[in-house]
């Protein structure tokens, strides 16, 4: 296969749209909301109203059965309100998504691991750059884990964060960290993690040993505040994300491009469980991580 019949185009940036949409929707079920209201405050003054015994008699009557109308109205405010809240964490995903908050990569020259020392024209072809195809919906059904949702379902990491790489100080998760050679990489992430990842790099070593061969890392570990943002949590900072290079090479952050090594071993961790970080709004690449339907299942299977 050549990098040149690889090449792909970018199909647009459905999900920006979509998050609008959820954004403007809110008001309207707020106005809603609002408007189904308005019958009990009439209930309420016209209870007050005095009347003889026969206008008593049907105005009780009336009043039975807008009682009845107002609960039919009150389960549709309920269902509204049900609503609403599901609205807020669909827009909490969708932001985390495209990338308005999420992570950057740890880039940190010392802990590159190239791959090889001999050149390989094939293993450099694989680090060349190609457009990225479907951007919008390369994570759909995966589910980005957010941080606050890592927050709530693990525990925060430490106390205080900054945009410096700093030591775990959450005993359950340092407990289960654990630093190994996972195919031609090294890693410290949590152990389903790196096992997890094992079978990504096994699946990988039989399809193409010269793109296994070709596969180096950025860096996994690094508890850390999602650059550029005031106290969101990195992915990496939970032991739950990978920072891949192609022949020794970084792929360019946010410039739309990837890898064409990255696009081949893409449906591979996909396949896993992994979301990856060219879908996000600002586009991450060489950035991997677990997703969150992945992380509750190990839950639920008592690994973590």
């Amino acid at each position: 296969m050549t990098a040149e019949g690889s090449r792909r185009t970018v199909q647009g940036l459905g999900s920006s749209k979509g998050n609008v949409r959820a954004m403007r929707a809110v008001p309207l079920i707020v106005g809603a909301i609002f408007t189904l209201a308005v019958p009990l405050v009439v209930l309420g003054v016209y209870q007050m109203i005095p009347r003889d015994a026969d206008q008593d008699i049907e105005a009780r009557a009336s009043v039975e059965s807008m009682k009845t109308e107002l609960a039919a109205l009150q389960a549709q405010i309920d269902d509204l309100k049900a609503h609403m809240a599901q609205m807020e964490g669909d827009i909490e995903s969708i932001n985390a998504g495209n990338g308005l908050a999420m992570d950057s990569p740890i880039i940190d020259p010392a802990t590159i691991q190239p791959t090889t020392s001999v050149p390989n024209p094939v293993q450099d072809a694989y680090a060349d750059l190609v457009l990225i195809a479907d951007r919008a919906i390369i994570n759909q059904g995966t589910e980005v884990a957010t941080p606050s949702f890592l927050e709530g379902f693990l525990g925060r990491p430490r106390a205080v964060l900054s945009d410096d790489c700093e030591p775990m100080e959450n005993p359950k998760l340092a407990a289960m960290l654990v630093t190994e050679q996972v195919g031609p990489i090294k890693v410290q992430m949590l152990q389903p993690a790196v096992d997890s990842l094992k079978r990504v790099m096994d699946t990988i070593k039989q399809v193409d040993t010269d793109l296994y061969d070709s596969i180096g890392t950025a860096g996994s570990l690094c508890v850390r505040r999602i650059r550029g943002t005031i106290d969101r949590t990195s992915s990496h900072a939970f032991g739950l994300a990978v920072d891949l290079t192609i022949a020794g090479r970084l792929d360019g952050f946010a410039d739309g491009k990837t890898q064409l090594g990255l696009t081949m071993i893409q449906d591979i961790f996909r396949s896993e469980g992994w979301a990856w970080g060219a879908g996000f709004g600002r586009e991450d690449s060489m950035h991997f991580e677990v997703s969150r339907k992945t992380l509750e299942a190990w839950r639920a299977e008592g690994k973590i």
